[in-house]
């Protein structure tokens, strides 16, 4: 079973005098560099008290809204922010690397008007220029059956040989969408149980309730997306403390539960894949236990796990994100108040 140890001392602290927000996507590019997404607009007025006029303590100012760090913690590239391009999202959220360094974000707006720019997927190069806008900033409501824009993407993923980008799709919105990674535009999509977009229902459904019946509607929201090398798409649903497993043509394969019994905000909030040529594991972060859930990806069965909730090096605080580099190492990124990232390596 994989076993993991805190790194206490990463990352490095951040250069001037910058403090970060919440965490709201983490992703790992191909040269194993750490990308965070994160909310300058979430930390307090006491945690900005250098930015206030006059400055009202020595630290600290909002860091940029994209950082890119190395496998030691060091900062090499950071931009980005509110009003940095059109549409910028109004809650940081999804972000993704492509294998030729091109940075894709989204944003899941915790606004109840839901603001139109978080409709739409931005696609940037790793510097921060802006290539492309994908989607149309709506407002108006969520709508399943809409393939030109988003209802509040939370997370993406790539088949890259085949040039194709995975959505989850979303925190408005109960589906996967398959976009052309060179165009943006809509391949395919499908709901829960890999039904069709017709049939995906609009508006709300009743709220999770432990021992009832699987939902046969995503319940939302749509928290993750990740594709593996065998072709299988793993798509959580987090209000329904469940994974689902797809074909790449929509095809529904198996679901998997975590701690079912988990109510409030859900248990399957991100998950990712072990890096041996098999992908054996899925590590599965869940901000409502706070604890990484470590499953046999063939049957969903536990493992391992690790993590607790409290503020020490290790234990987590609504921990939002879970990714993993090359070498085996973990990284995890928490919202609410824990407005932290972590790593986490590997033990013999």
């Amino acid at each position: 079973m994989p076993r993991y140890a805190v790194d206490a001392a990463w990352p490095r602290e951040l250069p001037n005098n910058w403090i970060l927000g919440q965490v709201g996507g983490m992703a790992i590019d191909s040269q194993d560099h750490v990308w965070v997404f994160q909310r300058p607009r979430s930390n307090t007025v006491d945690e900005l008290s250098a930015a206030q006029t006059p400055p009202q303590a020595i630290c600290c100012t909002a860091a940029p809204s994209v950082l890119e760090f190395d496998a030691e913690g060091t900062l090499l590239r950071s931009w980005g922010g509110p009003g940095y391009a059109p549409n910028w999202p109004a809650t940081e959220h999804g972000i993704f690397v492509d294998d030729t360094g091109n940075v894709w974000l989204s944003g899941n707006s915790a606004r109840t008007d839901t603001a139109a720019e978080d409709r739409v997927i931005l696609k940037f190069t790793g510097d921060g220029e802006l290539l492309a806008t994908y989607g149309r900033p709506v407002d108006g409501p969520d709508d399943n059956q809409d393939t030109s824009y988003f209802g509040r993407v939370a997370a993406m993923d790539a088949d890259e040989q085949a040039g194709e980008l995975y959505v989850a799709d979303g925190y408005g919105n109960r589906r996967v969408v398959v976009l052309d990674m060179a165009t943006g535009a809509f391949k395919r999509g499908w709901g829960a149980y890999g039904m069709p977009l017709a049939e995906v229902a609009n508006g709300p459904l009743p709220a999770f309730a432990v021992g009832q019946a699987p939902a046969r509607q995503f319940l939302g929201p749509v928290h993750c997306i990740k594709v593996s090398g065998d072709g299988l798409v793993y798509v959580c649903d987090r209000a329904s403390n469940r994974i689902q497993v797809f074909r790449t043509d929509g095809t529904f394969v198996q679901e998997f539960f975590v701690r079912p019994d988990t109510l409030g905000n859900g248990s399957a909030w991100a998950v990712e894949l072990s890096r041996d040529p098999q992908e054996r594991y899925l590590f599965v972060a869940d901000g409502r236990n706070n604890v990484v859930w470590i499953l046999n990806r063939d049957n969903g069965r536990e493992v391992g796990a690790f993590g607790h909730n409290g503020r020490n090096a290790g234990q987590f605080h609504w921990v939002h994100q879970v990714v993993m580099d090359r070498a085996g190492n973990l990284y995890t990124g928490e919202v609410d108040t824990g407005k932290r990232i972590q790593k986490f390596a590997p033990q013999p």
